[in-house]
């Protein structure tokens, strides 16, 4: 009887093993921190991705710079978990410096440019001069403009640049933690101005179009696994799908410029 029992008991013992091993593995879960320059590419590009992969995406808006909690920079030096970073390339290029990225999983994205809108419905301007654009600037009753790299750009070069006077300074104002275009489609400001993929998703607004070359800045969106990641090569993985011509139509859908891609 105990010989019976024994053997019984090696037996379901052997079983429960197998099973164990038989069981299928849970797909990983990816935590993707995305600029909003760029989340209109990744969240086109999840379903299916997730779908011929089977891994998860969880994919958190997370602007490239700026003093909000929910900055990229500040979610890491919190020790935030992440897997991917997508953001603005200068940016991303200090987290690599400081180890919170890894250089060698570097990835460029996509090309961003900056554009003007003003609230659904309203006459657009004709800003496809430097002098037309200027012109609007100083007519208008109120500027609105990212804490991002476009903003910066704008408040620290552009604008100044332009001579617009002492009243420019009063009128304009940088917006943190949302889009620009929800305060103009609020009608809190008359015009905005954003990368072109930040503004596509925003309803209520036209886009009047971007600015002009002569005043243009483009800024790169690129990506990387973050250091301390647990799933480094799903997130590579992913990294190097977005950067394949598979992910060139999600990238341009969000107004971005897709990338050339060099010949294997």
């Amino acid at each position: 009887m105990f010989r019976m029992l024994s053997c019984a008991a090696v037996l379901a013992s052997s079983l429960t093993c197998s099973l164990a091993q038989a069981a299928p593995a849970e797909p990983p879960t990816l935590t993707v921190l995305s600029s909003g320059g760029i989340m209109g590419a990744i969240r086109e590009v999840a379903p299916a991705y997730e779908k011929k992969f089977g891994v998860k995406l969880q994919v958190l808006a997370a602007p490239s710079m700026g003093e909000t909690p929910q900055a990229i920079p500040n979610r890491l030096a919190r020790a935030e978990p992440a897997d991917v970073v997508l953001m603005v390339g200068a940016a991303l290029d200090k987290l690599v410096a400081g180890g919170q990225a890894d250089k060698s999983s570097r990835v460029d994205l996509g090309q961003s440019f900056i554009a003007m809108a003003v609230r659904q419905g309203q006459p657009k301007p004709d800003i496809s001069t430097l002098q037309g654009l200027r012109a609007v600037l100083l007519n208008s009753k109120s500027v609105a403009y990212s804490d991002s790299a476009s903003g910066v750009y704008l408040s620290k070069t552009l604008f100044p640049g332009m001579h617009l006077g002492a009243g420019f300074a009063a009128k304009a104002h940088m917006i943190p933690a949302e889009p620009v275009g929800a305060v103009i489609a609020r009608g809190q400001a008359e015009i905005g101005f954003q990368q072109l993929s930040e503004l596509k998703p925003v309803k209520g607004i036209d886009i009047v179009g971007l600015i002009p070359a002569e005043a243009q800045k483009m800024t790169l969106y690129s990506g990387a696994v973050v250091s301390n990641s647990q799933h480094h090569a799903a997130a590579q993985a992913l990294l190097d799908y977005l950067a394949s011509p598979q992910a060139d139509a999600a990238i341009e859908d969000s107004g971005l410029k897709p990338l050339p891609h060099s010949r294997g």
